[in-house]
């Protein structure tokens, strides 16, 4: 086994990525502090080819160079939306047909490997600030709340590692 070089690995233009077929998943970001997490959740759309990302109150929007550091030019291929009210982000998603789902521990929340996502369903995920979570007015209207079962004494993981771990997860399954 050989590790291959960079330059060895087949990689889609921007205007391929763009012509692609995209899962029906868009991720939202409720407030999101830190631009690394921005940007690394970026990048993670882009390798899953996810719809897009909705950017909600006080997470930072491209250009910004904290954000170029860890998207890695993703913003340049990932469409994205603002939204300055991650309600009015929901609501809008709601109304195009979208499930929307919260990655947060909560009652009656979902174990991430028993949720199960229906052909042709589309899929809204909200990813929470890095302190408080994601907004109760979002878990209220929320069609399900998934959960990363974890093992240790922490009961919480970097927003951009859950999200990572969540958009895998829901990909996998679209991509059936």
């Amino acid at each position: 086994m050989r590790k291959l070089q960079i330059e060895e690995i087949p990689r889609l233009s921007i205007y391929q990525f763009d012509q692609i077929e995209k899962i029906p998943l868009i991720v939202v970001l409720d407030n999101i502090r830190s631009h690394h997490n921005t940007g690394a959740v970026f990048r993670t759309c882009d390798a899953f080819a996810c719809e897009a990302v909705y950017l909600c109150g006080i997470t930072g929007i491209p250009p910004h160079r904290d954000i170029h550091k860890t998207a890695l030019g993703a913003t340049d291929t990932v469409k994205w939306e603002y939204f300055e009210n991650t309600l009015d982000a929901a609501k809008n998603l709601k109304n195009k047909g979208y499930k929307i789902v919260a990655l947060e521990i909560a009652e009656g929340s979902t174990q991430i490997d028993d949720f199960d996502i229906l052909r042709g369903e589309k899929i809204a995920l909200f990813l929470g600030n890095e302190v408080n979570g994601v907004e109760q007015c979002i878990i209220d209207m929320a069609d399900a709340c998934l959960e990363i079962p974890q093992y240790g004494t922490k009961h919480s993981l970097n927003v951009s590692v859950s999200g990572g771990i969540a958009i895998w997860s829901i990909a996998k399954q679209m991509l059936k």
